[in-house]
């Protein structure tokens, strides 16, 4: 009985020290790994630092450098090994990475090996025009300001996608897109293209229908009123106005579309000479009946939907207000309207507003 407890007792020293051992060795490469891959690699002092690979610079005679300058040398051994193993220099993915100030070699080699961008956050606004719109988003993406203009303005190019160049800006819905940094031409379009239809949904599809003009007349009218005032409260009976004159089959005569087609948004106030001087573009509502071709900015949500709420007013015409609050007198008869802008031109000669 004696020698079945020697036994027992050494087998059960012998478990205790197998699992001793197991666990520093555990333990020991735990640390390892940890001092290896997973300790604070950046050698960087601000909060983060962006790493921009282009395209056309995606070779490892172009990018090892960039990353030698983020990673603390020692580290940076442990990524070249891991680069080597991985095959990352046959394989490298273009695009923008940022990395947070003591960030691990380990997430810095998965985020570069896999292609796990970060994301630039683009907020688009109000753009009266393509070259505004093109300057704006070739700031902030790998693709130039002259590269998005000449897909804007190439019919073929914009055919590929459905597009052409005059409804080419209706499909610009002003928000803020999570967009990749290497994103070409087509690829923002084509992102702008399937944001603007899940804008687009049947309830405001249906809300065009009522109106009976298509969502692309809505955008453009839209971007009329955009133009014409700030006040929400006004947007719908503006656009009533403008729907009671298409429907009507009378000239819109909206200031801004003069302005669009003089190329000067600048202008105080439109005059006869300005409406003569465009009367062969296109743009002109004073001289061609209908919406213009294309629209005159990027109108916000807002104004969108202010068309789509359908107010139904008499109204034909509307005017400034001689207080000049931005606010408008609405008339329904010419006599009415006369005397509203008479009021109103009489406040701009006092300031000689010309």
């Amino acid at each position: 009985m004696a020698k079945k407890k020697i036994i027992r007792k050494k087998k059960k020293s012998g478990l205790k020290t197998g699992i001793v051992l197991l666990t520093l060795l555990a333990f020991i490469f735990s640390l390892f790994f940890y001092m290896v891959f997973l300790r604070p690699a950046t050698s960087f002092d601000l909060d983060e630092a962006t790493i921009l690979i282009p395209n056309k610079k995606a070779q490892k005679v172009y990018v090892k450098p960039i990353i030698s300058n983020i990673i603390k040398p020692v580290q940076f051994t442990t990524f070249l090994a891991l680069a080597d193993i991985f095959g990352y220099w046959d394989d490298i993915k273009p695009g923008r990475y940022v990395f947070k100030k003591d960030a691990s070699v380990f997430t810095i080699f998965r985020n570069l090996n896999s292609g796990k961008q970060t994301p630039v956050k683009l907020t688009i606004n109000k753009f009266r025009t393509k070259k505004d719109l093109a300057e704006f988003v070739g700031e902030k993406i790998e693709c130039s300001t002259a590269d998005l203009i000449k897909f804007l303005n190439n019919a073929d190019s914009l055919a590929a996608i459905g597009l052409d160049r005059d409804n080419a800006m209706t499909i610009i819905i002003p928000n803020t897109y999570d967009i990749y940094w290497n994103t070409s031409p087509r690829s923002f379009m084509e992102r702008m293209q399937k944001e603007s239809n899940k804008f687009w949904t049947d309830s405001r599809i249906d809300k065009a229908k009522n109106l009976k003009i298509s969502k692309e007349e809505v955008y453009v009218l839209a971007s009329i009123i955009e133009e014409e005032t700030n006040d929400n409260e006004e947007k719908p009976i503006i656009a009533s106005v403008y729907l009671n004159r298409i429907h009507k089959g009378m000239n819109l005569g909206a200031d801004p579309t003069v302005k669009f087609a003089v190329g000067d948004f600048s202008i105080k106030r439109v005059t006869q000479a300005h409406i003569n001087a465009t009367s062969g573009n296109p743009y002109n509502t004073y001289k061609n009946k209908g919406l213009p071709p294309g629209p005159i900015c990027t109108p916000s949500i807002p104004t969108i939907d202010a068309v789509l709420k359908g107010v139904k007013t008499e109204f034909l015409f509307f005017c400034a207000k001689p207080d000049f609050s931005g606010s408008h007198n609405f008339a329904a008869s010419d006599v009415e309207h006369m005397e509203n802008a008479r009021k109103y031109r009489r406040a701009l000669d006092s300031l000689r507003i010309h």
